[in-house]
């Protein structure tokens, strides 16, 4: 068996030094390197399907400082990241498979820069002397944007492969959406699920009805609080990980107290899904946009937090969709249908759909911002410092646990920085470091289509703006604040509410003729000249002063 030199000609030195150490005999004759990004972590992949017979594969997994650093991450994300790369990596070599990983420490020039993606995969190549470059389609258009651009040694050709995760196929997108149009949810998730026969009988759904999001706006009960389950979490250790992110400078946002919570292996995401099926798919659907923080553990509620398993490809679209549905089957008429309903919609509807807007408008969306929002992110959003309890909760929970569930982020934070006009870019920024899950394909139609109504209508057909009532409705942040939900324009008026009008005043021209916001506008058109100038007035004063809000 001949073998390759890991004295390399092309390859920085920590590289080839990480090369030696791992393989000190040298590798058999390669003839590809394939490149697992840190969000293709799936074990079910068919690349690994006959491990004893890729002796002539070595893959990649790499820590980079180009993904570290492309965000102001949260810390739990970027240590969550690094931890499952690791634990992916040594559950390939157990299977047989050559894998070379490479931290930070690794992945630098002789001089100490980071290497670039392309920089590393063009070196190995060229040492290695093989003939073929592997990698999965990147979910992100930066980073399909830069492995399109990979130029590689001469006779070294590229093979681009399918993820192999979502049940769309990508091609399809193409053919399903249309860009810079509106498209709608409904009709698309009635297609999924008719399409991979999920919750139907006979070509008909379940239960008789498509959706029963109308039976999933429940809110907590002082005698529901008590059985709401405490939260499975891991004790993953990570202080080599967090002292190798600060000794190569790498700026974090959030908390980090003792071990990792998150699941961080294919058999952790297994658990916690188990987890969720047993003790939190029976109340799902109905609790699923309820808010409280009264609960000991509110920050969990019935949601499953497998969003980041799933994102990185830990687990599968249809593996998880079999998970419920065994459970829901199994139970035999103990759960109800709404529960499961309102959980196959957020991961075959929303989660599938929201990926195809991102790929269709991909030229499009960092750009848009119709609504023309101009203002600064306020410094609290970074610490949770604000007298405003539903905000104050909401970031606080984000910062401790880099996690918030989905009615928090659009009805609470979100709801803020569409009244505020706070810009697109900043709230996509924060949004995409914050959150364990966010990834810039599934976080930036959240952002931009959802929350800040930025692209003027292709996914929502209208603003998700609200008052003060809302959020008192929906949860009991609003018994506990300096604020009152019931007043506009006092000085403990909650500041939603005349953000709220403001909001609609603003951009009156553009949403009275909507349908679906004419009552809206026939209530503030019916307010005299004064209330509505009081009204705009305190909204003002409180741009003017939201730093101190």
């Amino acid at each position: 068996m001949t073998t390759v030199s890991h004295t390399a000609s092309t390859l920085p030195a920590p590289v080839a030094e990480a090369l030696t150490k791992q393989y000190p005999s040298g590798l058999s004759s390669l003839r590809r390197i394939r490149l697992i990004l840190g969000d293709q972590l799936n074990a079910e992949h068919s690349w690994f399907a006959n491990p004893t017979a890729q002796s002539d594969t070595l893959y990649i997994i790499a820590e980079l400082h180009q993904e570290a650093t492309y965000a102001w991450h949260h810390i739990q994300k970027a240590t969550a990241f690094f931890v499952a790369m690791e634990r992916f990596s040594s559950a390939l070599k157990q299977a047989g498979l050559q894998v070379l990983h490479l931290t930070l420490d690794d992945t630098r020039h002789s001089n100490g820069e980071p290497l670039s993606l392309t920089e590393l995969l063009y070196g190995l190549a060229s040492d290695l002397k093989v003939a073929e470059v592997g990698y999965q389609r990147p979910d992100e258009k930066r980073l399909l944007a830069q492995m399109n651009a990979l130029e590689l040694p001469d006779g070294v050709s590229k093979q681009q492969a399918d993820t192999e995760h979502f049940l769309l196929p990508f091609d399809d997108i193409f053919k399903r959406f249309k860009a810079g149009k509106h498209q709608r949810l409904e009709a698309f998730y009635r297609y999924m699920r008719k399409r991979f026969d999920i919750l139907m009988d006979n070509g008909e759904p379940q239960g008789g009805r498509w959706n029963f999001d109308s039976e999933n706006r429940q809110t907590f009960k002082a005698d529901d609080l008590a059985g709401i389950p405490q939260p499975l979490c891991f004790a993953q250790p990570v202080d080599e990980v967090v002292e190798r992110l600060a000794r190569h400078k790498i700026k974090t946002i959030g908390q980090l107290e003792g071990p990792l919570i998150w699941p961080t292996s294919r058999r952790e995401a297994l658990q916690l899904l188990d987890f969720f099926c047993e003790h939190c798919l029976p109340y799902f659907g109905k609790f699923q946009d309820a808010m409280t923080h009264n609960a000991k553990p509110s920050w969990s509620l019935y949601h499953s937090r497998i969003s980041f398993a799933l994102n990185a490809k830990m687990l599968s679209v249809q593996q998880v969709i079999n998970a419920v549905l065994h459970r829901y089957y199994g139970a035999k008429g103990a759960i109800d249908i709404a529960q499961v309903e309102g959980f196959v919609r957020q991961v075959i509807g929303w989660r599938e759909y929201v990926r195809g807007i991102y790929w269709i408008n991909a030229e499009e969306y960092d750009h848009t911002n119709v609504l023309e929002a101009k203002r600064d992110l306020p410094d609290w959003f970074w610490t949770g410092k604000t007298k405003m309890a539903c905000m104050r909760h909401a970031i606080e929970q984000s910062l401790e646990y880099s996690y918030a569930h989905h009615i928090q982020r659009l009805m609470v934070t979100g709801n803020f920085s569409l009244l505020a006009g706070i810009h697109p870019d900043q709230v996509e920024a924060w949004y995409l470091g914050i959150y364990i899950d966010a990834l810039e394909w599934v976080e930036q139609p959240n952002t931009r289509s959802m929350v800040l109504f930025a692209d003027g209508g292709w996914v929502a057909t209208k603003p998700y703006a609200a008052s003060g009532n809302y959020i008192n409705k929906m949860s009991d942040y609003c018994k506990s604040c300096a604020y009152k939900p019931s007043k506009k324009v006092e000085k403990d008026a909650c500041p939603f509410n005349s953000l709220y009008w403001a909001f609609l005043h603003r951009h009156q021209a553009r949403f009275e003729p909507n349908p679906r916001m004419g009552f809206t506008y026939k209530t503030w058109n019916r307010m005299s000249d004064e209330q509505q100038q009081g009204i705009l007035d305190k909204a003002d004063n409180l741009l003017e002063n939201i730093a101190s809000l």
